[in-house]
C-alpha cells in the first residue's frame, strides 16, 4: 500500500486538477498529456491494490515467525501471487466497460436531444466500440477466473454455484435461495451438467459441495450466490448491447436509433453494479478468513475500544460524503451540459479572417456526419 501511494496516488493527484480543469487554460496537447498520467497512475494504482487483495485470497512467499507475523520470504512471489494475473485483467477491463457505460449513457441521452451532435456521435461510438470489444475479453477472463479460484478457493466456488452436495456432473444453478440452515438450495432452476462443463470444461467433472468444509469454516451462501449472478448477467446484457450496436453500425443507424439510445440510458450504472456485485462475491466468498485459510477475520480484529471505532467512522463517513459529494456533483453537471463541438470555432474563423460574422442559424447548426 506503500508503493501505491508513492508510485500511483501523487501521479493522479497532481494531473487531476489539470485534467478536469485545465483543458482552456494548458492546451489540448498538454491536456491529453494529463489524462494519459491520470489513466497511468490509475491503472498503477489498481495493480498495487489488486496485488494486496490477491496476496490475502492466495497468499504466497511468506513465512510465519515465531512471535506468529507473517514474514516477507519472497517479494515476487507476493506481489505476482497465483490470483493476481487473473484478479488485474478482469478488474482492469471491468473499469474500461464500467467508462464505457457511462460515457455511452452521456452520448446517448445527448443524442435523444440532438442526434446531429458531433461529440455526443464521438462519445456514443466510442462507448459501443468498448462495449463490443472488450466484453466478450471480459467473459473469457472471467472464466479464467473462475478457473484458477476453483483450484485455490473452491469453497467460495462451491458458494458461488450454490452447491452443497459433491457431484459429478453437476449442474448449473440457474435462479434459487441458497440454505445455510438446511444445507440446499430453495426452489432451484437447474441446467443439468453445465455447471460441471464451466468450471471443469467436462460435462461430467467433479464440484465440491459445501458440505466438504465444517460449517465454521465455509462462506455464507446467499450473498456469493446471488451477487455473482447479478455479475454475470450484466455482463451478458453490456454483450447484448455491444452486439446490437454493431448491427446498427453496420447498417448505418447507430445514431439515429431511439431504442438502442434508451437502452443505453439504462445501462449507464450497469458497469458500477457489476463491478460492486463482484467485490462482494470475492470478499463474502472468502469468509470466514481475512488471509484465505490461515487468519480468520474472527482473529484479524483490532483491540480497539468501540467508541474509537465509532468516531474514525464518522469521520470517515463525513470526509468522504463531502469529498464523494462535491465529485459526483461535479460529474452530474458535466453530463447535463450540451457537449460543444470545436468545428464551431473552425467554421469562425476563415470568415473573421474575410470579414464575415455568421449569423445564429450558420453559427449553432452542427452537420451531421455519414453514420460512420
Amino acid at each position: 500500500m506503500g508503493y501505491e501511494v508513492l508510485t500511483a496516488f501523487f501521479l493522479e493527484a497532481g494531473f487531476l486538477g489539470i485534467m478536469l480543469f485545465g483543458r482552456k487554460r494548458v492546451g489540448d496537447k498538454l491536456h491529453f498529456f494529463a489524462t494519459l498520467m491520470v489513466a497511468l497512475g490509475t491503472l498503477v494504482s489498481a495493480t498495487w491494490i489488486i496485488s494486496a487483495n490477491s496476496w490475502m485470497q492466495t497468499p504466497a512467499g511468506y513465512s510465519i515467525a515465531e512471535n506468529g507475523q507473517y514474514v516477507p520470504e519472497d517479494w515476487w512471489a507476493i506481489i505476482f501471487n497465483p490470483s493476481f494475473p487473473y484478479r488485474l485483467v478482469h478488474t482492469v477491463l471491468a473499469a474500461f466497460l464500467t467508462t464505457a457505460f457511462a460515457v455511452g449513457a452521456v452520448g446517448a441521452n445527448h443524442l435523444l436531444a440532438d442526434r446531429t451532435n458531433r461529440q455526443a456521435r464521438i462519445m456514443f461510438s466510442m462507448a459501443m466500440w468498448m462495449a463490443a470489444l472488450v466484453t466478450p475479453l471480459q467473459i473469457v477472463a472471467g472464466d479464467a477466473h473462475g478457473l484458477n479460484t476453483l483450484e485455490h478457493q473452491p469453497a467460495k466456488i462451491a458458494a458461488m454455484e450454490g452447491h452443497y452436495e459433491t457431484q459429478k456432473g453437476a449442474p448449473l444453478i440457474l435462479f434459487g435461495i441458497p440454505n445455510d440452515q438446511t444445507d440446499t438450495t430453495d426452489y432451484a432452476i437447474e441446467i443439468p451438467k453445465l455447471g460441471s462443463l464451466i468450471l471443469t470444461h467436462d460435462p461430467d467433472g467433479e464440484i465440491k459441495g459445501l458440505k466438504e468444509w465444517a460449517k465454521e469454516d465455509r462462506p455464507p451462501a446467499l450473498i456469493p450466490f446471488i451477487t455473482f449472478r447479478v455479475m454475470v448477467g450484466l455482463g451478458f446484457l453490456m454483450l447484448g448491447l455491444g452486439l446490437w450496436s454493431l448491427w446498427l453500425r453496420w447498417r448505418g443507424r447507430l445514431y439515429d436509433n431511439v431504442w438502442l439510445h434508451r437502452a443505453a440510458i439504462l445501462m449507464g450504472p450497469s458497469g458500477f453494479v457489476a463491478v460492486l456485485a463482484g467485490w462482494y462475491t470475492t470478499e463474502v466468498g472468502r469468509q470466514p478468513y481475512t488471509i484465505y485459510g490461515l487468519l480468520r477475520t474472527s482473529d484479524s480484529l483490532s483491540n480497539v475500544d468501540a467508541p474509537a471505532v465509532g468516531a474514525s467512522l464518522i469521520a470517515f463517513i463525513i470526509v468522504y460524503f463531502v469529498v464523494f459529494g462535491a465529485g459526483v456533483f461535479y460529474l452530474l453537471r458535466l453530463m447535463r451540459r450540451t457537449p460543444q463541438t470545436d468545428d464551431h470555432e473552425l467554421e469562425k474563423a476563415p470568415n473573421r479572417a474575410a470579414g464575415i460574422t455568421p449569423g445564429p442559424a450558420q453559427s449553432s447548426k452542427v452537420e451531421p456526419n455519414n453514420g460512420h
